[in-house]
C-alpha cells in the first residue's frame, strides 16, 4: 500500500461539480492499493497516518498527531501512485490492484481509519475527481507499507 500524506489547512474533493468530501485543518491521504496488499498493510498504513507527528506544538515543533490537534482526515483513492514510469512514456499500473479488489480494500481502509479518527471524509472511488487543497508547511510525505516494500525489494 502506498500513500501520499499532506498537512492541509483545508481540502475539498469535487465530483460532477459538487463537493463530496470537505475538511478544514488536518490531513489529506491519497492512497493506492497494490495487487498483493493484505489486511496487515491496511492496518499499518492507518496507524502510521493517524500517528504521524507532523502538527506544530506550542514551541512550533512538529510534535503532535492529528488527534491531538483535533484535525480532520480526507482519504482519496489514487491508483496512479503505482504508476511505473521507468519504461516508455505511458505509465504502467500493473502493480495496482484490480478495481474490484482495490475498491473493497479502500473501503476497508476507510473503516479502519474511522476507528482511530472519528472525522473522516472521502472522495468517490473511480470517479473523475478534482482535489483542491491548501498544503500547510508545505508538508508532504510518501509512505509505503513495510510488507509492500519488502515484497518490492524481493522482486528487484
Amino acid at each position: 500500500m502506498r500513500a501520499v500524506v499532506q498537512r492541509v489547512s483545508r481540502a475539498e474533493v469535487i465530483v460532477d461539480g459538487a463537493a463530496v468530501g470537505r475538511i478544514g485543518p488536518g490531513l489529506v491521504a491519497l492512497v493506492a492499493i497494490a495487487r498483493d496488499d493484505t489486511e496487515g498493510d491496511l492496518e499499518w498504513m492507518a496507524r502510521k497516518i493517524v500517528e504521524l507527528r507532523i502538527f506544530d506544538d506550542g514551541a512550533g515543533r512538529m510534535n503532535l498527531g492529528i488527534g491531538e490537534v483535533g484535525g480532520r482526515l480526507l482519504v482519496v483513492s489514487q491508483f496512479t501512485l503505482y504508476g511505473d514510469c521507468r519504461k516508455g512514456r505511458r505509465p504502467s499500473y500493473s502493480d495496482s490492484a484490480p478495481p474490484e479488489r482495490a475498491e473493497a480494500l479502500y473501503h476497508r481502509f476507510v473503516e479502519i481509519v474511522r476507528r482511530r479518527v472519528p472525522d473522516v471524509e472521502t472522495g468517490r472511488f473511480q470517479a473523475a475527481m478534482r482535489l483542491e487543497l491548501v498544503n500547510e508547511g508545505p508538508i508532504t510525505l510518501i509512505l509505503d507499507s513495510p510488507a509492500r516494500q519488502a515484497r518490492a525489494d524481493a522482486h528487484d
